[in-house]
């Protein structure tokens, strides 16, 4: 505080408040009470966050031990701290409680850990060492942990904390969740192991520290007394203990200032609950709601594009972003036929941004899931367009690819070592580094590949009876796969291979988002194969892409999801893969319903306004899933796109245009695709309207078509031999008979999948 003591006077108008506008200025100065600051994308609630920091201090509200300011990531935390500092010199070295919620609980259970039976040099367990204490609990237990297995438990555990439930709050119904009602118990022998060792995990930083304030008011009161002021940054990603947590902190004084915006939520999947912005004006009677509403980085017409999007979301807290930019080029909406058009497209457009003088470094692909960035990075590579993968790694670089890869080159070349340590035990088989070493010794003995040290092996002792049977099915299936090779393509080979390892169910019973995303890039993988004529020709392609590295120095387009992509922005982003299914997820929608789709619109809303000049929407009329084509109609979030805010492309007759013009009168024409049942009550008036005129999703691009596939449709007019009741019977769904047609699509009443749309071309006639 030495500097600002020896400041004579304030000066009429602080530095800190230069260049902020009216809003901005409001929220720096509202001090006192409950403060809700609802700050839309690119509105610079990082300025006026630091400027309201710079005041408490520089008139002296507050000393900085008394300002307890959270953020979620320790750049966050950095980044405010280094420009508090520049503002107020060193006084910012005195604020031991601006940081992380985990590492400022951390800091507060060091100081009580006693009265949660800990010491206070207790370590904090990383993942692995979690992992493992859990699973000796489940062998201890006598649970079969291949049908149950440990990340389950532990992704359990942590959903728990998150809720701020400790063992004694696990009911019943919370407990069958795991191992047939067994994960309650599960927890509390966790729990009370932690205690033993004087350790905890992440989870329980704030678990504990929830527990203290609730049963020990003293600490509670000494906390309450502390801190004068209290700041959060994303309010609208904190979890139930998160929120419990800041409640019980404010709940004395009441002066809390809580920076978020409910149309940027996306983190359900790990806990953040959108509720707790859209009622903090219940929990804080009174508060102020400040809304900052000018937007600094992106054009009206991306702006005019995104709130018309999230508009159609109920329960909004509701802002209007604005801004003062001039306004620019409206945001580019284009269909294309499939996915490797899609990535040829977005190269061609890419190219034209790269020559009129811009940076690669200022464009980014942004997907809604992982799996999808494969078909970007072949296509970029195969043109020389350097890339970079945001958030995560290139698509062959990936674990489970990796794993998979190695599969298959064993399968295709016997004396690949490397490859055979790589599977020798995953998934897991019984066999140790002691079994693995005795493969090693032989081999170099006798001077032979692993893998026929490992068939050799079998004829002696040298292995237990556990890890000889493991080892003989493992060496007996390699032998196996290499004569499918022979006669079955190299796809089907790859399927059926990851199946029959185990490799596959390894990750269908982990039930996890991780493991989710896994499975979807193993499939992503199996399509990536139908491309080539053999599995040499392919692995041969995939060491040419593992070597292609451009240099890091140089200027890279980025490729990213949506949800790592939260926080940045670039002056052209392609927004890929906006269908039905895909984008919103299928998957969400199937599990959370409406909730789900909120959700999802919300990061549509994120997505569109990463953009600063030009935004760019693509949708495909049909993707390749587990080796069928399968037709797709635009995401919903298109149709919701305003008019006068964009512009629509397709290469194909008809057009976004009138497929949005035929949903666009629906209040919410998809609310059956929601609640599950696949079809939307929209559905006929389109197909009425559409029918004779040509559409996106069923239109022929005339510049592809000849080098497709002949499985996929060749036009709009539809088979003559189909008609209405007629049963048929198509490969993946099964019987079923034709319900509606239009032009080249069908509606099925499948007997065993439910109603579904496919393309004529993918039926055939059955009695």
């Amino acid at each position: 505080m030495n500097q600002i003591a020896q400041t004579s006077a304030p000066q009429a108008e602080p530095p800190y408040l230069r260049g902020l506008n009216p809003p901005q200025r409001e929220a720096v100065l509202t001090t006192d009470g409950p403060v809700l600051i609802i700050a839309g994308a690119g509105t610079g609630k990082t300025a006026a966050l630091t400027a309201r920091l710079a005041h408490l201090i520089f008139t002296r509200k507050a000393w900085p031990s008394e300002i307890l300011s959270v953020t979620f990531t320790n750049k966050a935390a950095r980044e405010m701290r280094e420009r508090v500092g520049r503002l107020v010199g060193d006084a910012v070295e005195g604020m031991p409680w601006l940081g992380t919620f985990h590492a400022i609980a951390a800091k507060m259970l060091r100081r009580h850990a006693e009265l949660v039976g800990l010491q206070s040099n207790f370590t904090i367990l990383d993942t692995d060492d979690q992992l493992r204490l859990l699973k000796q609990l489940i062998l201890a237990a006598d649970i079969d942990e291949k049908r149950f297995p440990t990340r389950s438990l532990a992704g359990l555990i942590d959903q728990w904390k998150n809720k701020g439930l400790v063992p004694a709050d696990i009911d019943a119904g919370e407990s069958e969740r795991y191992a047939n009602g067994r994960g309650g118990e599960l927890y509390q022998q966790y729990q009370a192991r932690l205690i033993a060792l004087n350790a905890c995990d992440f989870g329980d930083l704030l678990l504990h520290m929830l527990v203290i304030l609730k049963t020990h008011r003293d600490v509670l009161a000494q906390y309450q007394q502390r801190f004068k002021y209290i700041m959060v940054d994303e309010y609208q990603d904190t979890n139930s203990s998160q929120y419990l947590w800041l409640r019980l902190l404010a709940q004395e004084r009441k002066n809390i200032a809580c920076v978020g915006d409910d149309d940027q939520s996306i983190y359900s999947w790990r806990g953040a609950q959108v509720e707790n912005i859209l009622k903090f004006e219940r929990d804080f009677p009174g508060a102020k709601v400040i809304r900052l509403e000018q937007n600094y980085r992106s054009t009206p017409h991306i702006l005019g594009a995104a709130s018309g999007v999230i508009a159609n979301n109920g329960g909004r807290l509701g802002k209007q972003l604005w801004t003062e930019r001039d306004v620019g080029e409206k945001v580019k909406v284009i269909g294309v036929w499939d996915g490797p058009e899609e990535a040829r497209r977005v190269g061609e457009e890419i190219d034209i941004v790269r020559r009129t003088g811009k940076s690669l470094d200022e464009v980014a692909i942004l997907v809604r899931a992982q799996h999808q960035t494969r078909e970007f990075e072949d296509r970029f590579i195969a043109i020389g367009m350097p890339y970079k993968i945001v958030g995560g790694f290139r698509f062959y670089e990936r674990a489970e690819i990796r794993d998979a890869l190695a599969y298959l080159r064993v399968v295709n070349q016997p004396a690949d070592d490397l490859a055979f340590e790589r599977i020798v035990n995953v998934p897991k088989r019984g066999l140790g580094d002691k079994a693995v070493a005795r493969i090693h010794q032989l081999a170099r003995a006798t001077g032979t590949p692993l893998t026929t040290a490992a068939a050799r092996i079998l004829d002696t002792d040298e292995l237990t009876g556990a890890a000889k049977k493991s080892l003989g099915r493992l060496v007996g299936d390699i032998a196996r796969w290499r004569d499918m090779a022979t006669s079955l393509p190299h796809a089907e080979l790859a399927r059926q291979l990851l199946d029959e390892s185990g490799y596959t169910a390894m990750y269908q019973a982990e039930k996890s988002v991780e493991a989710t995303g896994r499975l979807e890039n193993l499939s992503e993988l199996v399509r990536a194969m139908e491309e080539y004529d053999s599995l040499g020709a392919f692995l041969e392609h995939v060491s040419l892409v593992m070597d292609n590295e451009g240099g890091a120095q140089d200027p890279q387009v980025t490729i990213m999801t949506i949800h790592a992509a939260k926080g940045l922005e670039y002056d052209t982003v392609f927004l890929v893969g906006w269908e039905e299914g895909l984008f919103p997820s299928q998957r969400s929608l199937d599990e959370g319903g409406v909730k789900s789709l909120e959700e999802e619109r919300r990061l549509a809303y994120v997505a569109i306004t990463r953009a600063r000049r030009l935004a760019v929407i693509i949708h495909a009329a049909n993707r390749r899933i587990y080796g069928q084509w399968n037709s797709s109609i635009p995401s919903r979030f298109v149709a919701e796109l305003p008019a006068e805010h964009i512009d629509t492309e397709t290469t194909m007759s008809g057009g976004a245009s009138l497929w949005q013009a035929n949903w666009s009168d629906s209040a919410d024409p998809f609310a059956d695709v929601a609640r599950g049942t696949g079809r939307g009550p929209g559905w006929q008036r389109a197909s009425g309207s559409a029918a004779g005129t040509g559409s996106t999703f069923n239109a022929k691009p005339a510049r592809v078509v000849e080098s497709r596939s002949s499985a996929i449709s060749l036009g709009n007019k539809g088979r003559d031999d189909l008609s209405l009741g007629m049963r048929v019977f198509h490969q993946k769904f099964g019987y079923g008979a034709i319900a509606e047609i239009e032009g080249n699509k069908l509606e099925i009443d499948f007997e065993t999948s439910g109603r579904k749309r496919v393309m004529d071309s993918f039926v055939t006639i059955n009695p």
